[in-house]
């Protein structure tokens, strides 16, 4: 088995109420949480991924701090290390997942690829010491952090699929140009029902 799942930046300040929270965001929580139950072993890893800011400074320009955020470029403060809204959403049961990456850190990241895992260690060595070569993708955002991270993993040569059912993304016209980009690129949008069919 050589199929991995990425859950992209599941966390509070990304889902209703939270400093960028998009629409759907808890629901692709739960989401998530049920097709662990049921396909945990699908996977031969489970990776988390979340945006872990400083607070202390703009975080490489991430943060707007002298002018209005632009929603392209720079941001108002969100996932700040040790904070609530950094957190996992209180529905995405995490207790599956073999792999924590924290991207950020001082620095704007929106791939899952930019990260590392509490060891220090590279989203590309992690997928190489499994033996991964298959990837799919879940999370938030659609438009953003979800859309780099599928591209970074076709660009690392694994065949991606990206599950419309369990993302949801900052407006709806950029999410579709997103998901229409990755189709271009080569990944497979799809439901997650596809597990159940090859199940059956």
């Amino acid at each position: 088995m050589t199929r991995a799942l990425f859950i992209i930046d599941v966390q509070n300040d990304f889902t209703e109420g939270g400093a960028l929270g998009v629409e759907g965001g808890a629901a692709v929580a739960a989401g998530i949480t049920r097709l662990l139950q049921q396909h945990r072993g699908d996977y031969a890893l489970v990776a988390a991924s979340r945006d872990w800011h400083s607070g202390e400074h703009d975080n490489g320009g991430h943060f707007a701090v002298d002018a209005e955020p632009d929603f392209v470029a720079t941001w108002p403060p969100h996932c700040v290390e040790g904070t609530d809204g950094a957190d996992y959403h209180p529905d995405f049961d995490t207790s599956a997942v073999d792999v924590h990456i924290r991207k950020g850190q001082g620095v704007p990241a929106y791939s899952i690829f930019e990260g590392t895992d509490d060891a220090g260690a590279s989203v590309s060595d992690v997928l190489a010491a499994r033996g991964i070569t298959d990837i799919d993708v879940v999370g938030l955002a659609t438009d953003y952090c979800v859309r780099a991270s599928a591209l970074d993993a076709v660009e690392h040569g694994q065949h991606v699929r990206v599950f419309t059912d369990l993302v949801a993304g900052v407006a709806a016209e950029s999410s579709a140009t997103a998901l229409a980009e990755l189709g271009h690129a080569g990944v497979v949008i799809a439901e997650s029902t596809v597990l159940d069919e090859a199940a059956s």
